[in-house]
């Protein structure tokens, strides 16, 4: 069962299927469709047009699956609830992990298919043991793994990642190749399933104002605020205050739930809070074995981030704390740390504390 999104990542990789000789059927996830009227686009009726039209096109049996329900509880509250508490949730790696490879996976198995497939710039390979493992995608420019981090073992064992072996510029050759409709189709860039919908607008839409005072470190008002919610931890535009008079850059380096105070701060290496040395992870999910011993291995920090060495330290209480080999910016509570060995995805982490 191919996860047809109506991109050309899924047409492609639906097509490089029927071409190697598996039986194929298509389906695509209706998750949301903007019924409360958000400013922006959330063009799910054109992208289930293409959708259809690729599985048309390959000859290839296609539904569309309603997944609403699943997706408000598991993934649109999950992200309110996080900004609401004060963090930075990550929507786009839960989905994975929730809904694709979790309630869609589940429907497929239950209709009878092996495995599901998806347009993730992503490989997988069988081990010597029998078990499937996620490597990064052969386009560093694309590589998808890090929204693969918290997946379950279960999940990685039926998932298939055809185009991770290809560049984007091949991708769309395939697309072209087999005539389909989305083969020069623009990359969608939003809240997941949600589409071109500004964040600020999302939430607005659901979480109220509370209006606060932006400060320095030092305790000084330097303007106002709409809530806390509308920013993280790092950002350098729409803050609200002006550089200074030497153009110096305003960064958020703290936010502070109870007084509803937004910190911010010059972005120079040395400001405090706003680089660490270290972090605790929790919630944790492995693609495979979990680590119960401390090692070196790499993590990356947030998405296009470079992987960097690490010292993983599982702790007692759960969890693991992560030590850099170099400082970090603006590490997000709430964000997701993935875990890897060289190129291959061993799971990750939720950030729950930020060291120095």
């Amino acid at each position: 069962m191919v996860a047809l999104s109506g991109g050309v990542d899924s047409s492609a990789a639906a097509a490089l299927l029927l071409e190697q000789g598996y039986d194929v059927s298509a389906a695509y996830m209706k998750n949301w469709i903007n019924e409360d009227n958000i400013l922006g686009d959330c063009p799910w009726m054109q992208d289930v047009e293409d959708a259809s039209a690729v599985a048309g096109t390959l000859g290839i049996p296609f539904e569309v699956v309603n997944l609403m329900d699943a997706y408000k509880t598991r993934i649109v509250d999950y992200l309110l609830q996080g900004y609401e508490d004060g963090i930075t949730p990550n929507p786009d790696v839960m989905c994975n992990r929730e809904i694709k490879f979790g309630v869609f996976r589940e429907w497929a198995l239950s209709k009878g298919f092996d495995t599901v497939a998806t347009g993730h710039y992503a490989r997988s390979r069988v081990r010597d043991d029998g078990r499937r493992e996620i490597l990064t995608g052969l386009d560093p420019n694309k590589d998808q793994t890090y929204f693969l981090a918290m997946m379950q073992p279960e999940q990685v064992q039926a998932a298939r990642f055809p185009i991770g072996e290809l560049l984007k510029p091949d991708v769309r050759k395939v697309a072209e190749k087999f005539g389909l409709p989305t083969a020069a189709k623009k990359d969608s860039q939003g809240i997941c399933f949600i589409g071109q919908i500004k964040m600020s607008d999302f939430l607005s839409t659901y979480l109220p104002d509370e209006p606060g005072n932006i400060v320095s470190q030092d305790g000084r008002v330097l303007g106002k605020h709409r809530g806390l919610h509308f920013y993280t931890l790092g950002q350098r535009k729409g803050i609200g205050v002006a550089s200074n008079t030497f153009k110096k850059s305003y960064v958020v380096v703290e936010k502070r739930k109870e007084s509803r105070e937004l910190v911010i701060a010059f972005d120079e290496p040395d400001t405090p809070n706003l680089y660490s040395n270290s972090c605790v992870i929790r919630q944790l999910s492995f693609t495979g074995d979990p680590i119960m011993e401390r090692c070196q291995i790499q993590a990356r920090p947030r998405y296009r981030a470079k992987s960097v060495d690490i010292t993983y330290i599982p702790l007692e209480e759960g969890g693991a704390r992560i030590e850099w080999s170099q400082p970090q910016r603006a590490i997000a509570k709430g964000q997701i740390c993935a875990l890897y060995a060289n190129d291959v995805l061993l799971g990750g982490g939720i950030y729950v504390e930020i060291g120095d």
